[in-house]
């Protein structure tokens, strides 16, 4: 084994290199440099190495923080296992993920409702931070960086559960490294300049990216009140500039609404990465208008962290909507192919699952055979989404396998639904699911948030998608909502709605 794979390697490596180089800032104060970061690292690592052996999970569920950096890497650093979990998840779902891998320790922040939830057997693995626990830990000894091989385990990303219990998809150091290099090739060289702001939650992408960035030697920041608030980032990354920020299309929308108001600083964004759900059509093209050539979308899972596919920022300069409406085209360091549901290839252009291969690709579930032989076979991970590539290789998502709605026997993407009803200036936002229905066997219906003070009528949505939609596709029934039920991070839960 070799301390070179731990990919806690990259704190050490800067830290020697270049101990007064900054590295994490609590709004524009400065906090650490990276040499006092590692300091901070290896002793929190001696703290934990006393409560737990190699290869045991550590859980994280607290809002962004400069706590949570140092415990994600001082987990690695430890030789241990990462488990971050959305702290916006119920008390009873966070205590079902710490069973589910049955965690030594469990940090969060001060909440007596998750102490609460927790049951006896695990109050003595609960630390609270930063309370005095937690600070005791930070005067352990400092621990040396452990060897681990490449294909230990790191992180188990839990999926977010919108049809049942999450899974948690096991993610070696060797595939958080390989998410790491293609960042690099295929998005933006990371260099000390840079800055990523923390504001999507740190137990989803804005986390993995933390791999990223601290091995460019760039810096860390937070935002003081520890949640996505668009003035406060608009002003943070003014204040920085250089910035990158992971988002997803939800937050996207809210930035834009605020920088439309208030003006955004053409310097303060590099690279403005978002994903996790549709970007429709409409909204990208406001987003580009408002936040300028910063913006990049990449496809990706909990399953091949971050890295299946990437529309460039070069491609979003295009004013062509197919590529608009794409994902870009597969990571340099992955392979993706289109197969029907007998597992053979697809032609050009035709809807297909997608499939993806590479280093980045988790090695299973935790603890679940069943649906580990489900979703890898040879080698290939069949992500469950269904879509189509082009001649020129760009992927195009049409929509999760379970969520097309066959009518009359006939194919319908709610996708392309969405895309339509998305452009009627009354409509906020919308999603689309099958109903079923006793002679076409489902039938689309359309829920829609109106634009606030409009009363939209549904023979104007119907009018609207007859222009731009095949008949068969239009919904048949439309429904009114005040907000669509999202999970904690903001995808749409369509099993709700159906």
């Amino acid at each position: 084994m070799d301390t070179r794979a731990n990919i806690a390697e990259a704190v050490a490596a800067t830290a020697w290199r270049e101990p007064d180089r900054p590295c994490v800032f609590l709004g524009t104060d400065p906090l650490h440099t990276y040499g006092s970061f590692a300091q901070r690292v290896a002793r929190l690592a001696g703290g934990l190495r006393s409560l737990a052996r190699p290869g045991d999970r550590v859980a994280i569920a607290m809002t962004n923080r400069p706590e949570y950096l140092e415990l994600l890497f001082a987990t690695w650093w430890a030789g241990l296992v990462a488990v971050p979990v959305n702290r916006k998840l119920h008390p009873s779902e966070i205590v079902y993920i710490a069973d589910h891998c049955d965690v030594t320790l469990l940090f969060c922040d001060q909440d007596a409702a998750l102490r609460e939830a927790l049951p006896a057997s695990r109050a003595e693995c609960l630390v609270l931070c930063p309370d005095g626990r937690y600070q005791a830990l930070l005067q352990a000894d400092p621990l040396p960086l452990q060897p681990v091989a490449p294909d230990d385990l790191a992180w188990i990303f839990y999926t977010s559960g919108t049809t049942g219990r999450p899974k948690g998809a096991r993610l070696s150091h060797r595939n958080l490294s390989a998410m790491a290099r293609s960042y690099v090739a295929d998005i933006a060289q990371v260099t000390p300049a840079d800055r990523h702001l923390y504001a999507a939650p740190m137990s989803h992408g804005a986390g993995l990216y933390s791999v990223v960035f601290m091995a460019g030697g760039a810096a860390h920041v937070f935002l003081r009140s520890g949640r996505f608030d668009p003035a406060e980032l608009l002003s943070t990354a003014s204040a920085h500039r250089h910035v990158t920020v992971f988002a997803v299309p939800t937050m996207i929308r809210r930035l834009v609404r605020e920088a439309t108001t208030r003006g955004v600083d053409p310097a303060a964004f590099r690279t403005i990465v978002y994903g996790g759900a549709p970007m429709y059509v409409d909204d990208l093209r406001q987003a580009r208008a408002v936040l300028g050539g910063c913006l990049v979308q990449i496809y990706g899972q909990g399953e091949a962290p971050m890295t299946i596919s990437t529309l460039s920022q070069a491609e979003h300069l295009h004013h062509d909507d197919r590529v608009l409406a794409s994902v870009g085209r597969p990571f340099s360091t992955v392979e993706v192919r289109l197969c029907d549901a007998d597992g053979k290839d697809v032609q050009p252009d035709t809807p297909g699952e997608v499939l993806v291969k590479g280093d980045v690709v988790m090695d299973g579930y935790w603890r679940d055979e069943q649906a580990t032989g489900e979703a890898l076979r040879d080698g290939w991970l069949r992500t469950g989404d269904i879509g189509t590539l082009d001649a020129t290789g760009r992927l195009t998502l049409l929509d999760r396998s379970k969520d097309v709605i066959i009518s009359g026997g006939s194919n319908i993407y709610p996708r392309e639904v969405e895309e339509v009803l998305q452009t009627h200036p009354g409509v906020a936002e919308v999603s689309v699911v099958g109903e079923p229905d006793p002679e076409w066997g489902e039938r689309v219906v359309a829920y829609v948030v109106p634009e606030p003070g409009v009363a939209l009528e549904t023979e104007a949505l119907d009018r609207h998608c007859l222009a731009h939609l095949a008949r068969f596709k239009r919904p048949k029934a439309y429904r009114f909502l005040a907000a669509l039920p999202r999970n904690t991070y903001g995808k749409v839960v369509k099993a709700r709605l159906r």
